[in-house]
């Protein structure tokens, strides 16, 4: 049965903020503490949605998680009414109160691990949301993206839900952003690569020296089981410590794969992936094409590639790439060769880069055959429809500006539940956030 690749994107939440929480992300390192913009920062993330869906492709919707998290400022000891409970926070620690109102749901390519029919001994899809234990701000995340997962894909016939990782350091897992998986086409068994940055049972391993090491060799092994994939089509492999510590915090920083396409730069892995004779065409960026810290400021790889109905491949790279000279010149020369990538796009998700998620963090890739993609809650599908309700919804909820002293505001906690109770009632999602119970 025929089968495709389907865009899982993230809606920005109404507290998306500067807070320069995520230690070895050099784009929200250095634009802590600057005003942002939640409202332009979900209209960009819906036009990239719609440039999608007008190329053709099948595209769905994520809401936010509940921001503030009040759940977690009461089980650190904050207490009394919602608002004291918020200017207690503030007052004796603003990070924990930034890291309860952060909106990095939005990148959902950290949600979880997905792994297709076809690569799974019970063929039905299989999803194990990351655990995230690396950052405070994104550990929170893993309970309600199980609940809109199960709540998006009910049928337990065809769908897998397995719990997160035990929230031990040996059992780092951030998710499809250190997971990349190859196929002939969609509908084929394919190749999954994971890429890890520590073994944590191996102290001896060479690992960065400036920032941490998040997904763990044994977590992309737990899954790899969990899924029940065949050993003899997966691969792990080991992210560059020095891509880490140039701030690739994430695999996705620097490399991207679609099909049979894997396009990386040369200083990504310790050893590339053992790919000949798999039918895999490589398309390795070297140091001096583009230097790894271009690379890295520019999203270069954090672009989405894409099959467009033609059967051709796109590349939907951000803005930042179009501005830097290098990489332009570089991305038109590759249109030019033999590969597959015969087009390109540039979108502006600038709101999001500047707290280090590109085009690629934006979206979780799910494969599903036809009967599959019939059998999810169909409301979350995006359509020329859906995203006027979501572009009105978005301008009669969202500020303008944001900033860290109105997370301590209890009107911006009333804001953002109500604009959350609307959208999962207009998703048909039910009950999935703690203050609807």
């Amino acid at each position: 049965m025929i089968a495709s690749e389907v865009n899982f994107d993230g809606i920005v939440g109404p507290t998306h903020h500067y807070a320069g929480l995520s230690h070895g992300n050099v784009a929200s390192m250095t634009h802590k503490k600057s005003i942002s913009n939640p409202k332009q920062a979900a209209l960009q993330g819906l036009a990239k949605m719609r440039l999608l869906l007008d190329l053709g492709l099948t595209q769905v919707v994520l809401p936010p998680h509940e921001r503030p998290d009040l759940k977690l400022l009461r089980n650190l000891g904050f207490s009394g009414s919602d608002a004291a409970v918020l200017e207690q926070a503030y007052r004796t620690d603003p990070a924990i109160l930034s890291a309860a109102s952060s909106a990095s749901s939005m990148w959902t390519a950290n949600a979880a691990t997905v792994s297709p029919s076809s690569d799974c001994a019970d063929d039905r899809v299989h999803f194990t949301p990351a655990n995230l234990i690396s950052n405070l701000h994104r550990s929170i995340e893993s309970s309600t993206t199980a609940r809109v997962l199960k709540a998006i894909f009910p049928d337990e016939s065809k769908f897998a839900h397995h719990d997160p990782l035990s929230p031990a350091s040996q059992m780092g897992d951030e998710g499809a952003a250190n997971h990349t998986r190859l196929c002939e086409n969609y509908d084929a068994k394919g190749i999954e690569i994971f890429t890890y940055g520590r073994v944590a049972g191996d102290s001896s391993l060479p690992g960065p020296k400036r920032f941490p090491a998040r997904q763990t060799l044994e977590a992309s092994q737990a899954i790899a089981r969990l899924h029940q994939l065949d050993p003899a089509n997966v691969i792990f492999v080991q992210q560059n410590p020095d891509a880490i510590d140039a701030g690739a915090f994430h695999n996705d920083v620097v490399c991207v794969g679609n099909q049979n396409v894997l396009f990386f730069h040369e200083r990504a892995f310790v050893e590339s992936p053992a790919l000949q004779g798999r039918g895999i065409i490589e398309i390795k960026v070297t140091e001096s094409q583009i230097p790894l810290p271009i690379a890295i400021s520019t999203y270069l790889f954090n672009s989405q590639l894409i099959t467009l109905p033609n059967h051709s491949m796109m590349l939907i790279a951000p803005t930042e790439c179009e501005q830097n000279q290098q990489v332009r010149d570089f991305l038109n020369h590759l249109l030019s060769q033999a590969t597959p990538i015969k087009s390109m796009r540039y979108v502006d998700v600038r709101q999001s880069m500047s707290n280090g998620g590109g085009p690629a963090c934006l979206r979780l890739r799910v494969v599903l055959r036809e009967d599959q993609l019939a059998a999810i809650n169909q409301a979350v599908l995006f359509t020329p429809t859906l995203h006027e309700q979501l572009k009105s919804w978005v301008e009669k909820h969202y500020r303008d500006t944001l900033q860290a002293d109105d997370l301590r505001d209890p009107q911006l906690l009333k804001e953002s539940r109500d604009a959350l109770a609307e959208l999962s009632a207009l998703l048909r999602l039910g009950p999935i956030y703690d203050f609807q119970k």
